[in-house]
């Protein structure tokens, strides 16, 4: 099954709230990926960065550059379910 994000909003504490077609939510935290993944330590080093989150056109991927990207498989396991 091909997980799909539907709308997709940083937090300001380096989190993120995804919500997915299936309509599940979820805040994923970042900081650990900032904090271990090379070059991701550039979405708290470049001003406003963080705030530039995309979508891709498939929606299976978000991304602030060509660097720094996550797939959607990865936010639906690993985010905390957020029960709305």
């Amino acid at each position: 099954m091909i997980i799909r994000i539907k709308e997709i909003k940083p937090l300001d504490d380096f989190s993120l709230l995804v919500t997915f077609d299936d309509n599940k939510t979820v805040k994923y935290n970042m900081k650990d990926d900032i904090d271990k993944l090379p070059g991701y330590d550039d979405l708290v080093a470049i001003p406003n960065l963080w705030q530039h989150v995309q979508l891709d056109e498939s929606r299976t991927v978000i991304y602030w550059n060509d660097y720094i990207d996550l797939p959607s498989d990865i936010l639906y396991e690993y985010g905390e379910e957020i029960v709305v």
